[in-house]
């Protein structure tokens, strides 16, 4: 008898399908998007939210960085690594062309890794961006390794959608006339390499080689990206064909990253405590809360630990923290639904996993990231947020969520400030290399902007020292006359300040340490939430930043 299917686990992925497609929707959208009934939907979007991974404001819900976790979790088992994505970015500057790593995803190309080179004319793909074989250069060479029902899926694909429809990333309009897949096949299999004249829309071209595994399949095509404005497509493969196949033989020579199974290093980690708290989150919803979509999330996260051929069925259920009964039967559901595949005894995932909103996330800047995490403190105290970027010795607003109030700090996005006599100033020089800090000081020395502002160098360095060593800083009335401040830092994943997150306020006739207290536990946690979106977004995508 077949393995009877998780059905709240499908029912959640395909509202996490119409929710990427939509980017925006209200719960009706979804009911009609995914025949679901608005009982359904509403209980799917209540999980969702309590796992971190659909924010609701209002009617509208929208995906949250977090979901990214779950495309993560491809990546790693995939093989990518901070160095391979380095690599990447190192060719595109040396190329001055966008380069991109891509998979076969059934009959169709998924970009995994993306460098891409700024320019007014821009030519890049965002990561988990899905292309029909026939219309980009690594579908030829991925194309090269099918067998007959492979090619028979993808006339049978062709046939019911010719102008490509089912691929959101390709632009607008008719699909162009383009040469025949067999014959760009046939070409690649001869000169070892592909060439993308133009198929995807006019202006766009591109060359790929093949990066093999142990085996000698494709695992991977290594793109060059550019336009007709600057090359011809003849003239950028001969450009970029000798350090294109360079690099591929460095990426086929890397070793593979250790499985932790292998190593003996399936410890508790977040995903076994995301999954323990699942528990709490159906005692607090009741019947709102679908355990089994919880789960199921909780085994595609622990999906991320595979490397090579996967991880037995043993080892996924030890990560997640649940029976393997439970574990096999979302596995199993993850099969049906194309996000995971067996080989015998292992599992593991497949890239089918990043349409779940991570092309769409995966182009989220910084600010975009922390402006909903600062409306939520601007209502849970009162008062204005904001987050700044150290420029020279200045500060300068990226993101800010005002209040409305009698009395308010009004601060509009790129108010620059001097760094010394702020709260995030102060945040942002304590985060400097004391040698960065000194020299920062030095060039432009202190100068008083109140009656309270710290001029003196001394001790001002004590005051960058006591913020280094607290982990926040304060202003009282030190750049303008009534204003008071709290701020906080905010650090990438190496653990370095990016920018400071601060709230102010009329310093009125309290005393300072009042507001600290009552200011700075919602400014630290502001900050984990914001640093926690930052983290999963950035594990293998590149944020822009300020």
């Amino acid at each position: 008898m077949p393995e009877e299917s998780v059905r709240p686990l499908e029912r959640g992925l395909a509202v996490l399908r119409a929710l990427a497609a939509a980017d925006r929707a209200r719960a009706g959208d979804l009911v009609r998007a995914t025949g679901l009934a608005r009982s359904t939907v509403d209980r799917v979007v209540a999980t969702l939210a309590r796992l971190g991974y659909v924010r609701e404001s209002g009617q509208e819900l929208q995906l949250t960085p977090r979901l990214m976790e779950l495309g993560n979790a491809y990546l790693a088992a995939s093989g990518l690594t901070g160095e391979v994505a380095a690599r990447t970015a190192r060719l595109a500057d040396e190329l001055d062309e966008s380069v991109s790593l891509a998979v076969p995803d059934g009959d169709g190309v998924r970009f995994v890794t993306q460098a891409a080179r700024r320019r007014a004319m821009s030519v890049a793909f965002r990561i988990g961006d899905l292309l029909p074989a026939e219309r980009c250069a690594p579908g030829a060479l991925f194309a090269a390794e099918w067998d007959e029902t492979g090619w028979a899926a993808w006339h049978a694909r062709v046939a019911a959608d010719p102008d490509g429809h089912a691929f959101p990333a390709l632009p607008p309009g008719p699909a162009p006339r383009v040469p025949g897949l067999a014959d760009r096949v046939t070409h690649s299999r001869a000169a070892g390499w592909a060439v993308d004249d133009q198929l995807i829309e006019p202006g766009l071209i591109a060359t790929a080689v093949p990066v093999r595994d142990a085996a000698g399949r494709v695992r991977y095509a290594l793109s060059a990206v550019s336009h007709t404005s600057r090359h011809t497509a003849q003239g950028l493969a001969e450009l970029v064909l000798p350090r294109l196949r360079e690099e591929a033989a460095h990426l086929e020579a890397l070793p593979a990253a250790p499985s932790p199974y292998e190593e003996g290093e399936l410890t508790p980690d977040q995903t076994q405590t995301q999954t323990l708290e699942t528990a709490d989150a159906k005692a607090e919803l009741g019947p709102g809360f679908l355990q089994s979509l919880a789960r199921g999330l909780a085994v595609l996260r622990a999906l991320g630990r595979a490397r090579g051929d996967g991880l037995p069925l043993t080892a996924i259920a030890e990560a997640s923290g649940l029976p393997r009964a439970t574990a096999r039967r979302c596995l199993h559901t993850l099969e049906l639904e194309g996000y995971a595949a067996h080989d015998g005894r292992l599992f593991r995932p497949l890239p089918r996993i990043l349409e779940l909103g991570y092309a769409r996330l995966s182009r989220l800047g910084f600010a975009e990231i922390a402006e909903p995490h600062l409306r939520e403190l601007t209502g849970r105290v009162h008062q204005s947020a904001s987050v700044t970027v150290l420029d020279g010795t200045e500060i300068l607003y990226v993101a800010r969520a005002a209040t409305v109030r009698v009395m308010s700090v009004y601060i509009t996005l790129g108010t620059r400030f001097p760094a010394h006599p702020t709260a995030m100033g102060r945040v942002l020089l304590a985060g400097l290399p004391e040698r960065d800090r000194a020299r920062l000081l030095a060039a432009e020395p202190p100068k008083a902007l109140t009656r309270r502002t710290v001029t003196d160098p001394a001790e001002l360095r004590r005051i960058l020292d006591r913020a280094a060593a607290d982990g926040y800083a304060t202003a009282d009335e030190e750049l303008e006359e009534g204003l008071r401040s709290v701020a906080v830092p905010l650090k990438g994943a190496d653990g370095r300040v990016v920018a400071a997150l601060n709230v102010a306020q009329h310093a009125g006739t309290a005393p300072l340490s009042e507001t600290v207290d009552a200011l700075l536990p919602a400014l630290r946690e502001t900050a984990a939430a914001i640093e926690t979106d930052l983290h999963t977004a950035a594990r293998f995508n590149s944020v822009r930043m300020p």
